[in-house]
């Protein structure tokens, strides 16, 4: 198991993290990871029992107490690793307004990224993975040597955002997430960084996928 080969994708909201990850790790037959669904399903929680989300001690006492468990299954073909609470996953419920107002605050409790830095790192048992997140390759597994930074411009990155229906503002989250004292959005040492403004899922994701066939090991990968 302390072999098992981990991927890291970290990078800017709304710059591909997600449709790449998958297809790297499709590509690869890796299990996929998301890390900012963990995050959402902590904000969710302390939705549904009445936690201030801005009350980082409230948030620290949910994150000590809610009982989880990580599991992994097959979502149309693909491995994917989740954090269960309490034996459900809150798929659509993480997904909402509501909830994605709430994860800055909880994401950003110093004790709430220990926890997740712990949950996720325990992810390693499932087999080779492909995680993404905002600090993958700077905190979570800073010894991997595949790691990457996806970026892209902040006005394609808010069309972005625009073209699925959510309007969110970019530049105060890219400034929380790179201002916070816990573990904040910066490029990991040694990372790739691949700007895709201008390129799209597709060509993404093969720059991964030719960049990560040439350097893993030999039979770790789907030919």
């Amino acid at each position: 198991m302390k072999h098992n080969i981990v991927v890291a994708i970290d990078g800017t909201s709304a710059s591909g993290k997600s449709t790449n990850s998958k297809l790297v790790a499709r590509g690869l037959g890796f299990v996929y990871v998301d890390t900012g669904a963990m995050y959402r399903t902590l904000a969710w929680y302390c939705l549904q029992k009445g936690v201030d989300v801005s009350a980082a001690k409230a948030v620290g006492a949910a994150c000590r107490k809610w009982k989880t468990q990580l599991a992994c299954v097959e979502v149309d073909g693909l491995r994917c690793a989740r954090l269960l609470v309490e034996g459900y996953f809150p798929e659509k419920e993480i997904r909402t307004p509501e909830t994605a107002a709430a994860v800055p605050h909880v994401a950003a409790v110093p004790k709430v990224r220990d926890w997740m830095k712990k949950t996720q790192r325990d992810c390693i048992q499932f087999g080779h993975l492909v995680m993404e997140g905002r600090d993958i390759g700077t905190n979570v597994f800073p010894e991997t040597d595949y790691k990457f930074y996806l970026d892209a411009t902040l006005a394609e990155r808010s069309a972005r955002r625009a073209a699925d229906g959510v309007n969110e503002n970019l530049a105060a989250r890219d400034r929380r997430d790179s201002e916070r004292a816990a573990a904040p959005l910066m490029i990991a040492l040694g990372a790739r960084v691949i700007n895709n403004s201008n390129l799209t899922s597709a060509e993404t994701s093969k720059l991964l996928l030719d960049d990560l066939r040439a350097r893993l090991p030999a039979g770790s990968f789907l030919q």
